[in-house]
């Protein structure tokens, strides 16, 4: 895999920790019963709830165009760097705690990853 393609897989998983970080920050900020379909068609189209859905549509549309330049035996699992990206991100930006477990974690996954990526 070249760098270019490595950068188009880190970008989309950007694109969708974001989607998932405004998601959580949208349920956050206006807690939803689902206990109808009128509040969940409400929640669907709250700001930030609805910037998360767009943010799901560019990186599916970003993710077609990657499956057509990576296989997909490489890409899917490089894709899981979102994995600590959201471990880092809940931390810092939601005060989620950081253990030595999810960092242990993180680190068996990135190691996975590069195993991964330089086999191609």
């Amino acid at each position: 895999m070249n760098l270019y393609n490595f950068f188009l897989i880190l970008f989309n998983t950007f694109i969708l920790v974001t989607g998932q970080f405004l998601w959580k920050l949208g349920l956050e900020k206006e807690p939803v019963s689902f206990n109808s379909i009128t509040s969940i068609i409400k929640l669907m189209f709250s700001p930030l709830i609805f910037s998360g859905i767009l943010s799901y549509g560019l990186a599916t549309v970003l993710w077609l165009f990657i499956l057509t330049k990576v296989q997909i035996s490489i890409a899917y699992p490089v894709q899981s760097i979102a994995y600590i990206i959201a471990v880092f991100g809940a931390y810092f930006i939601f005060g989620e705690p950081l253990t030595l477990y999810k960092i242990f974690g993180c680190m068996l996954i990135m190691a996975g990853v590069s195993i991964i990526a330089l086999s191609n």
